[in-house]
């Protein structure tokens, strides 16, 4: 990456800079982390966006718990900022998703959303229904006794893949700020403490496998994410970058 654009990236909103730091920090004290090697050309990438410059930086990682530890930076102009984050369990974990997303200005930040999704059926996991937590997360969640926000966002058509301790908000000034920070870091902790204690059974596999397919493809219906893209890069462009780096679906064995 050139000077230019790390200068570029680090002109984002102090939040994402923050919590970008956060991630990566907490990723390397509780994970094995070694390169996860995107496919070419996607590392970093630059476009234009209605006249204005649109950057894109992907850092991948892989641990032994996680196939992809994905996070991006996205900036266009002095308009928008963008932070992405993901966590891939590999299904050999009975692991939930880890999805983190900031979006705003340098003024404020208009969209701020976390949770961990559920990727199988509660606690047993034996028998069907809808996706929930494990018993030891929504223990973990709910002694949090975390702070409320003033301004919820409403959760998006797809959204239904999101657990009851998804945080959807708008944020309106520091303060906030720094408690959806701290929030995320909560999330974060539990989440990588969890993935050192909880392997799947065989008989676990085949639906958490389901249930990240099932994932991935409801976020890949997100439009205002595609029409960025495809007005930046093209439709053929952006159908590659949502289904290759964003939102790859897991292989089946």
């Amino acid at each position: 990456m050139t000077s230019s654009a790390q200068s570029s990236i680090r002109q984002q909103h102090p939040l994402i800079q923050q919590l970008a730091d956060r991630i990566e920090s907490l990723w390397q004290s509780y994970l094995e982390l070694s390169p996860y090697y995107l496919p070419d050309n996607l590392g970093y990438v630059e476009g234009r966006l209605e006249g204005e410059r649109l950057t894109i930086e992907n850092r991948c990682y892989q641990a032994p718990q996680f196939r992809k530890l994905h996070l991006e930076l996205a900036r266009l102009g002095d308009s928008l900022d963008i932070l992405h984050c993901v966590m891939f369990p590999r299904v050999e974990y009975a692991l939930p998703m880890f999805g983190c997303d900031l979006v705003g200005s340098q003024h404020q930040i208009s969209a701020a959303i976390v949770d961990l999704s559920p990727t199988s059926s509660a606690a047993s996991g034996s028998g069907a229904g809808a996706p929930r937590l494990s018993a030891a997360y929504r223990e973990a969640l709910t002694d949090l006794n975390l702070p409320m926000f003033s301004q919820a966002r409403s959760l998006p058509a797809w959204g239904k893949i999101f657990s009851e301790f998804c945080c959807f908000v708008r944020l309106t000034d520091r303060a906030e700020e720094k408690q959806f920070l701290a929030r995320v870091e909560s999330y974060l902790r539990l989440h990588c403490q969890q993935a050192r204690a909880t392997p799947a059974t065989p008989e676990q596999a085949s639906a958490l496998l389901a249930g990240q397919r099932r994932y991935c493809t409801q976020q890949r219906q997100n439009d205002k994410t595609r029409r960025v893209l495809e007005k930046a890069f093209g439709a053929a462009w952006a159908e590659r970058y949502m289904t290759t780096v964003l939102f790859d679906l897991p292989e089946e064995d």
